[in-house]
């Protein structure tokens, strides 16, 4: 049975969220916190978007089990939409034995949805970093 996580009703939040339904290892927790059409910018800079594709960009990194720390740097907000900015890392030994190390600063859009709770609408969670070739 899965475990049920609230969602965020404050931009400030949405960071706690992220950790706490990251470190559940459930891909369908971290879903949960993005708008149905969401946009994520993967590594090589482009974007996929719809909850299929997002969960297949998060499955690799929640498969290391390993907890992921991150500290929201600034929250700007201009009504029903917010800009975050946060700082996170995933550091330790994965499942095979093998040190793993990933590291970036976000800069993340959310929206508040009619139903009062905040969700990703684009998740960068690379920022401004010079993207990496496919």
């Amino acid at each position: 049975m899965s475990e049920s996580y609230a969602l965020p009703t404050e931009p400030e939040d949405v960071v706690a969220s992220l950790i706490e339904r990251f470190n559940s290892g459930e891909v369908s927790a971290m879903l949960a916190l993005y708008e149905p059409e969401a946009a994520f910018v993967v590594k090589d800079g482009r974007t996929v978007t719809g909850h299929a594709e997002i969960a297949a960009q998060l499955e690799p990194d929640l498969k290391y089990g390993l907890p992921l720390e991150a500290k929201a740097r600034h929250v700007f907000v201009a009504g029903d939409t917010a800009l975050l900015v946060l700082d996170w890392s995933i550091d330790g030994n994965g499942p095979d034995g093998e040190h793993v190390h990933l590291e970036g600063s976000a800069s993340d859009v959310v929206r508040r949805g009619a139903d009062g709770f905040w969700r990703y609408v684009i998740d960068n969670n690379l920022g401004t970093a010079v993207r990496q070739p496919a």
